[in-house]
């Protein structure tokens, strides 16, 4: 019997789960057109690796991993590529992404698939297989699954295994966890070899019995002691990799901080499904279960394409007439789509159609009156009202300061505020203010290296000319000097006027040539005391910029990266009022750099 642990702060709002849980997964069915973006957070986009009119096979690579952080992304089916364009993306700022159009053939062809033989696969292996076949989180902010199964500061000796699934409304993990259980603790093990780990602790909430009784199963049949499955109590957001740890081991991640450096490392359970297709079945990640729910008249669970436009997706649930807009997500951490022309990505887990009756607008925002709910409501304990304070003075130092970016964003403090003030919403505003400003911030700083880069490379080929004039100068003054000397060897002086033979000798030997030969090694001498001073102020300068690099600290909490946190906007709170970024700023605050796995 594993002891369980409480965290602090947290809400229990409506779960709403059972609209679309009592239904089986369905597949979803092909649509005519995919569109594959090319962005995967707001620093990674892939590099395609085909081009406009040629044929791909169901599973083929179509864009190739660029960097550390990237993935490769795969055709979801077979057909004929019709563009490499900018399109819609699903998120708040609604700015267009690289992307790959496929024309589906219906067909399903696939490719050569090459799975992997895990007794025989090294740990290295396999996390390469995972980057190639496209694996990322598919709980929170997409994170690259081999990135987080790379060895790290402190050995894992815990792998959890996320299926909480705490937000209100979706079902997806729910439904997945009843129906595939066996392939998940497949794919538990997997992760737990890799990473080394001595014992997996996989966490559901109460709430979803079915799932539980499913999971335990699968444990027992696998014969594995080291795999634990544990009913966690029902509160938002238990599914937070932060929660979901102390629930399950005690540890109490601080500021700053992530899992791996206690030992834990954490994977949704649609992860892990993920995981145990690509080594068993070396199918690489082209699509999800997605739930569709609220006001349509067909609720459910469909296993969809990656790329699937959500228009066409919506409408297998028959949305009613009130449908006003829809919601990526839940209520609490989801975001309004801007376009139902954005396709399904691997992160999009629930889509809900929402209307008056189901979301009522918020009322008015209302002057903070210092109560202290957020602050009790808050699982990391901030300070959400003084974090309010600082972002709307445009204080943004003095937020930072506050531990602005431990905030994961889940919306408790939104949900119990009694000003109906739209905290989360200041908060990613503060957020993106702050990316912006540090990324115009780098920019300012490289545009000036090149200046002074440049004006040094100027002054050296000045120095360097100017050495190359006197060396010439030089040259040409010493074959001056000996060309009268020629002459007077080769005719023989008369011996009756010896003193006009022994004139031109007196004449090389005057002090005026020595003055001369002097004068010219002076010169040479200070352009290359010039040159040598200019390239020893070059490299001053460069040591210094880089000195000032190292000493200066990051400005955003290395707990979240901001290329993974997706800016998104609270489903409950959005037609409040709330400060506009830029939409560079917004745009920087996608998906990816939220703290991996941030939520189930």
């Amino acid at each position: 019997m594993i002891q369980l642990f409480k965290f602090r702060g947290g809400v229990k709002p409506a779960s709403h789960k059972t609209e679309s849980s009592s239904a089986a997964i369905r597949p979803a069915p092909l649509p005519m057109h995919l569109y594959l973006p090319l962005r995967l957070s707001a620093r990674t986009l892939a590099q395609p690796c085909v081009a406009v009119g040629d044929s791909v096979l169901k599973g083929q690579r179509i864009a190739s991993a660029d960097g550390m952080m990237g993935t490769a992304i795969h055709a979801p089916t077979s057909g004929v590529v019709r563009a490499i364009d900018d399109g819609p993306y699903p998120h708040p700022s609604a700015l267009p992404v690289p992307r790959i159009i496929i024309e589906t053939d219906g067909a399903e062809r696939w490719c050569e698939l090459r799975p992997l033989d895990r007794a025989q696969a090294t740990p290295d292996q396999i996390r390469q297989h995972l980057r190639n076949s496209g694996i990322v989180g598919l709980g929170g902010a997409g994170f690259p699954s081999h990135v987080k199964l790379s060895p790290g500061v402190a050995r894992i000796e815990t792998l959890v295994i996320n299926g909480a699934e705490c937000e209100p409304w979706i079902t997806c993990d729910d439904r997945l966890m009843r129906e595939r259980a066996p392939a998940i603790i497949a794919g538990a093990q997997v992760l737990r070899d890799v990473l080394g780990a001595s014992r997996v602790l996989v966490g559901i909430e109460d709430n979803k019995p079915e799932a539980v009784a499913a999971m335990q199963q699968a444990a027992s049949d696998a014969a594995d002691a080291s795999i634990s499955v544990i009913a966690v109590p029902t509160r938002y957001p238990a599914g937070g990799e932060k929660q979901l740890i102390r629930v399950l081991t005690g540890i109490e991640i601080p500021f700053g901080k992530l899992g791996f450096h206690f030992g834990v490392q954490c994977f949704n359970v649609g992860t892990a499904y993920a995981v145990h297709r690509a080594v068993a079945f070396g199918e690489p990640m082209i699509s999800r279960v997605v739930t569709l729910t609220g006001n349509v008249e067909q609720t459910g669970n469909w296993e969809t394409l990656v790329g699937t436009p959500i228009e066409e997706f919506i409408k297998l649930g028959r949305p009613k007439a009130d449908t006003d807009r829809y919601l990526m997500g839940g209520p609490m951490m989801g975001i309004t789509l801007p376009s139902v022309e954005a396709p399904l990505i691997k992160t999009s887990n629930c889509i809900i159609a929402s209307s008056p009756a189901l979301f009522p607008p918020v009322p008015p925002e209302m002057p903070c009156i210092r109560c202290g709910s957020c602050a009790r409501a808050c699982p990391h304990e901030l300070q959400p009202f003084e974090l309010y304070w600082h972002a709307r003075a445009n204080d943004f130092g003095k937020a930072q300061q506050y531990h602005l970016f431990d905030c994961i964003e889940c919306g408790c403090c939104s949900f119990v505020c009694p000003s109906h003030i739209p905290l989360v919403q200041y908060f990613r505003f503060a957020k993106g203010e702050i990316w912006s400003r540090e990324r115009d911030k780098k920019a300012s700083e490289a545009a000036k290296a090149r200046f002074e880069f440049r004006n040094a490379r100027d002054e050296r080929e000045k120095a360097e000319k100017a050495e190359r004039l006197a060396r010439a100068a030089a040259a040409k003054a010493a074959e001056a000097a000996a060309a009268p000397a020629k002459p007077a060897a080769a005719t023989p002086a008369p011996a009756s006027t010896p003193s006009t033979a022994a004139a031109p000798a007196a004449t090389a030997g005057t002090p005026t040539s020595t003055d001369a030969d002097a004068a010219r090694r002076a010169t040479i001498a200070a352009a290359v005391e010039r040159a040598r001073l200019q390239r020893e102020v070059v490299a001053a300068k460069a040591a210094e910029g880089a000195a000032a690099s190292a000493a200066t600290p990051p400005a955003t909490n290395p707990a979240i990266d901001p290329a993974a946190a997706p800016a998104a906007a609270t489903g409950a709170h959005e037609t409040a009022a709330a400060p506009v970024s830029t939409a560079a700023s917004v745009a920087e605050t996608t998906p990816a750099d939220a703290a991996p796995e941030s939520r189930s």
